[in-house]
């Protein structure tokens, strides 16, 4: 192998892949990435055995090859060295670089060793622009569970229904279901939470289409430069769309930024009682009013205007509520809720493709 790539493409493939390669796996080549040349450019592959990344960079290409090396040790070493033109040469498994100022060496591991993600044959393919992708991923992912003991919940569920693909996760105490676009295709698949934040990562400023692929065992995501294959979760994902409420005997829309504020102070007095705070509505004065106690700092109660039809009070988890604000991208924020013990719904009246459900806490 011998070829010229420029340090910033080598320093942003590095930075794409170097993620997922993981030095305290028990196979110690995966800590490396693999370096090979493919059709006149050069690709870099890292993986953990569950998700693997390659990233497609440009590159004048005199001798075809291939090695791995050290991920951590390459990452640091290219991202310190000036802009310019890197020269690479593979002499059996060392690996030359060369720039005006530096001539180093590095010690690596024949590719032939390197474990390779079996290809996805025979899966079905579809296409989604990736601004609207990765918005809908970010609206719903943090509501993934955490708890291995129950795996199904760990993961992001992308499906259609009536032709409407939909992108939805729950850890049970809250539930965020995104409406991304409609598909003729029979999509169910549920993706490791995980991996949907790599791939956000992937995607990061990419505007064009992703390629989605993928059969009964991995999904593939390809973006213009990167591809992204993960195994996924096993198991059915309950039929959550019989959580989501559509009546409400209490319901207020007001401006979003001000329940955030207010969230967000009470918050702060809600950290002895698990973030515990109780919301009443108040038709007669339209108002919202948000109440933390906290037994060593003392008390909040903090009011905002609003459109409020039918009274009553729910206690909930602020920082869910503070979570599912942060995503909300309207102006305005609808609030609804039938009761204390029964799901509450938050939703921007001129984008009801977005729902979010939070179960409320016994108060």
């Amino acid at each position: 192998m011998k070829l010229q790539v420029t340090q910033e493409n080598l320093n942003r493939a590095l930075s794409s892949v170097g993620r997922i390669a993981n030095s305290h796996n028990t196979l110690p080549i995966l800590a490396n990435v693999l370096i090979k040349t493919t059709k006149n450019r050069l690709s870099l592959l890292a993986t953990n055995l569950d998700i693997a990344i390659v990233h497609h960079i440009g590159a004048k290409i005199q001798e075809e090859g291939a090695i791995t090396v050290p991920s951590k040790l390459m990452q640091e070493f290219v991202n310190s060295l000036p802009q310019g033109v890197i020269d690479l040469e593979l002499n059996g498994t060392k690996l030359d670089i060369n720039t005006d100022q530096y001539h180093s060496i590095v010690n690596g591991i024949i590719a032939d060793d390197f474990p390779v993600m079996p290809l996805i044959n025979n899966g079905q393919s579809w296409k989604i622009n990736s601004l609207v992708l990765k918005k809908g991923l970010q609206q719903v992912v943090f509501a993934a569970s955490n708890d291995e003991t129950r795996q199904v919940l760990t993961g992001i569920y992308i499906h259609t229904k009536d032709k409407k693909l939909y992108i939805a996760a729950t850890d049970s105490y809250r539930l965020a279901e995104k409406e991304i676009g409609k598909s003729s295709n029979d999509i169910s698949v549920l993706v490791p939470a995980n991996a949907i934040n790599d791939l956000l990562r992937v995607i990061g400023d990419y505007d064009g289409e992703v390629v989605v692929t993928h059969d009964d065992q991995q999904i593939l995501f390809q973006t213009g430069e990167s591809e992204l294959t993960t195994r996924l979760v096993n198991g059915n994902y309950p039929d959550y769309q019989k959580l989501i409420p559509n009546k409400f005997t209490s319901t207020i829309e007001l401006k979003k930024n001000e329940l955030l504020n207010v969230t967000k102070v009470s918050a702060l007095f809600a950290r002895e009682s698990a973030g515990s705070v109780t919301i009443e509505l108040n038709e007669e004065k339209n108002t919202l009013n948000i109440h933390s106690v906290a037994s060593q700092l003392g008390e909040n109660t903090a009011t905002v205007n609003g459109k409020v039809k039918g009274s009553g009070d729910i206690t909930l988890n602020s920082r869910y509520l503070l979570d599912a604000l942060n995503v909300i991208s309207g102006e305005n924020v609808v609030f609804g809720f039938n009761g204390k013990l029964e799901p509450t719904l938050l939703y921007d009246p001129k984008a009801p493709n977005y729902h979010h459900v939070i179960m409320p806490l016994k108060s």
